[in-house]
């Protein structure tokens, strides 16, 4: 976790199997999962539910990857200060 300015930063990289490119814009939809994930397990929510909380609490969520090279997922909160 990293501080950037008035964000707090927090990078999650994998170099696992990638995703592919023309599945990437929808990733952040509801029960979308990529084309490559063959046997593996899951629902397609994890990372809409990511998204939503972030955005609810002024965040944002990044994601970067290249097939059989892995993926980067960035993911930026503001950070608050309690008035004085």
């Amino acid at each position: 976790m990293d501080r950037d300015g008035r964000e707090a930063v927090c990078e999650v990289r994998d170099h696992g199997i990638g995703i592919p490119e023309a599945d990437q814009p929808r990733l952040f939809q509801a029960f979308y999962r990529g084309q490559n994930v063959d046997q593996r397990p899951g629902s397609g929510l994890g990372l809409v539910i990511v998204k939503r909380c972030l955005e609810l609490h002024g965040g944002a969520i990044q994601l970067e990857s290249k097939t059989g090279h892995g993926t980067k997922v960035t993911v930026r909160l503001p950070l608050y200060s309690n008035p004085s």
